[in-house]
């Protein structure tokens, strides 16, 4: 290919995968459904988007790099601190008994199914093990699940990714030395590659130690310190063994994930970013190197797989997974018709099969349309038929509010509790010790790590939040958040009205997300609440009493409206609004709060005045 050709070729990739990405945004469907007809189609009608002649055999170990980047991100979301009772029961159930039963259904099929050898069966079904999160995500976002499916799935996606990126390379290198050597000296290199890899993650936790902990590198040189570690720890396992750059990037990503030091280093706003391109990216080219010729043998074979795997399977593995556990019926049943799978699958597939083609393995070459067979026919079936299989179980979310509210004030705290009392299930964010702990004191979940990652991305999709309150006694900080916040996800973002525009006589409009109105500054709500000035719950149809100021409505069904952006003649019937005021005492007994929240001291002062 010339010059021009090649430069075509890349430009055409990188615009097909950020533009496939586009319009499944837009359609809120999986990217992959998408991408993958756009690579495919690619790769037959042009000869420019086609990596085995744009890049030649650079393109094997480029791939295999850019797994390292997908599995290190997968690894950031390893955190199993945020699991917890039956959730967590699940999720390790589907991720270790659904692993290995998954695998051994899917590779004693492959075998009379595709005609694969046993060593290519086996591979092939370690590599269908995986889901992920950038494919269940946008599905249960679409379904929209009860919240305790919607956690469990994705907790499950974001592991899986990780367990079957390790799996994979722990198989192929199993494979690949047991293929040319005896089973002693197998397991010797096979040891070796597994120590290469948990060697080279060592050193990359502690490069990363060094430039995020002790150098302090900001966002932007944090996220670019990021990649080149995982690419350069990766490229140096691959060069002593090949493949074991995975198992490096996996181990680093897990490190960060978990070890405490690293939580207020770690940002991955960019990072997300670079991973997003990283992901639309490969999915072009590796479903451009698919070709019908290649394609056509294995479709119904493919398909049949994919039936075993649906059918047989999961529901399988979601009834062990869940016995003796409370999930109902339903849950259950849902459980067992949810697990597509995405990029991982992909990339470890177009990894380790031109591996074992060139090791002499029966099948190979086989591996890889099989597995974009998979993915197309799995997103595809789940896709259509996910929502409808939800409305029949009786699954779906009703549409309500699950709030963000960032800020440990005490009044916040009562927020919590009252916006639980009337019937939302609201997370909360603090930063300083003393506020997290007054959170947990008070019953209320509280959220974990990084700020930016609990309110956007994939953490916000875990845990279900669909508006974020910015409550906290710092002016500034409420600002910077929220602009940051406003070019996410669509999610509606809210902030106090700054002290400091109450005080130039220009408190701004609570419609632009200032909350409350104009003189219900965060200084004046602490002060109040601090001279004795509580939330209680009262129905609409009630009128709001003398020296009340009204917050929040909370409609039928659990939504959550900020009391401006909806008149009083709107309010619809059922709904209940919190409000803030004095507190009423019977005579004869001394004043007492309410709302259940204990009164001491703010976080923080500001210049009060009478509420209302």
């Amino acid at each position: 290919m010339t010059s021009d050709q090649i430069l075509l070729g890349l430009g055409l990739t990188v615009v097909l995968a950020v533009g496939g990405q586009v319009l499944a945004a837009g359609l809120r469907i999986p990217a992959i459904i998408v991408l993958l007809p756009l690579g495919f189609g690619a790769g037959a009608l042009t000869d420019i988007v086609h990596p085995d002649r744009l890049l030649g055999p650079a393109f094997s170990p480029m791939v295999s790099l850019a797994v390292a980047v997908v599995l290190y991100d997968a690894g950031l979301g390893l955190d199993l601190r945020h699991l917890s009772g039956d959730i967590r029961r699940v999720v390790h159930r589907l991720v270790w008994i659904g692993s290995l039963l998954t695998a051994t259904i899917a590779a004693l099929a492959a075998v009379p199914l595709l005609g694969l050898s046993g060593q290519a069966a086996l591979m092939l079904g370690t590599i269908v093990i995986v889901s992920g999160p950038t494919v269940v995500g946008p599905l249960l976002n679409f379904v929209r699940p009860d919240e305790r499916l919607q956690r469990i799935l994705l907790w499950e996606g974001s592991l899986i990714d990780g367990v079957g990126g390790i799996a994979g390379a722990l198989v192929f290198h199993a494979l690949v030395t047991n293929h040319h050597h005896g089973f002693r000296t197998a397991l010797l290199r096979f040891s070796g590659s597994t120590g290469i890899g948990l060697l080279g993650g060592s050193v990359g936790v502690a490069l990363l130690w060094w430039l995020l902990v002790k150098v302090r590198l900001g966002e932007i040189l944090g996220t670019t310190a990021q990649l080149a570690t995982v690419i350069g720890v990766a490229a140096g396992c691959d060069a002593l063994r090949d493949d074991t750059g995975l198992i490096a990037a996996i181990v680093m990503g897990v490190t960060l994930a978990t070890v405490p030091v690293f939580e207020s280093a770690l940002r991955r706003t960019f990072f997300e970013a670079l991973v997003s391109l990283v992901v639309g990216v490969l999915f072009i080219s590796i479903s451009a190197t698919v070709s019908w010729a290649a394609l056509r043998p294995v479709v119904l074979p493919a398909l049949a797989l994919v039936i075993v795997l649906m059918l047989l399977a999961r529901p399988l593995v979601a009834a062990l997974a869940t016995l003796g556990t409370g999930l109902r019926r339903g849950e259950r049943a849902f459980l067992g018709w949810m697990a597509p799978r995405g990029i991982v699958a992909a990339s470890t597939a177009a990894t380790f099969s031109t591996g074992l083609t060139t090791a002499g393995v029966g099948g190979a070459d086989k591996i890889l349309p099989a597995t974009f067979m998979v993915i197309v026919a799995t997103v595809t079936l789940y896709g259509f038929s996910a929502q409808s299989v939800a409305r029949r179980l009786g699954v779906m979310r009703p549409a309500r509010s699950r709030p963000l509210l960032v800020g440990g004030d005490p009044w916040t705290v009562d927020l919590g509790r009252v916006l639980r009392s009337a019937g939302l299930d609201p997370l909360m964010w603090a930063g300083r010790t003393a506020q997290r702990e007054r959170i947990a004191a008070a019953g209320l979940d509280l959220a974990q790590g990084d700020l930016m990652a609990c309110a956007g991305g994939e953490e916000a999709e875990r845990e279900s939040v669909t508006s974020v309150y910015l409550l906290t006694g710092d002016d500034d900080f409420n600002a910077l958040v929220s602009a940051q916040l406003q070019d996410g996800e669509g999610r509606a973002v809210h902030r106090l009205t700054p002290a400091e525009a109450l005080e130039h006589g220009a408190p701004g409009r609570p419609g632009a997300g200032l909350l409350f109105g104009p003189a219900l500054t965060g200084a004046v709500l602490a002060d109040r609440y601090r001279e004795g000035a509580r939330l209680s719950t009262r129905p609409a149809t009630a009128a709001v009493p003398p020296g009340h100021d009204l917050l929040f409505t909370v409609e039928p069904g659990a939504r959550l409206t900020p009391a401006p952006d909806r008149p009083h003649r709107d309010t619809p019937e059922g709904a209940v609004r919190i409000l803030l005021g004095p507190v009423p005492t019977p005579p004869g007994e001394p004043a007492r709060p309410a709302g259940g929240g204990g009164g001491g001291g703010g976080d923080g002062g500001g210049a009060g005045g009478p509420l209302g």
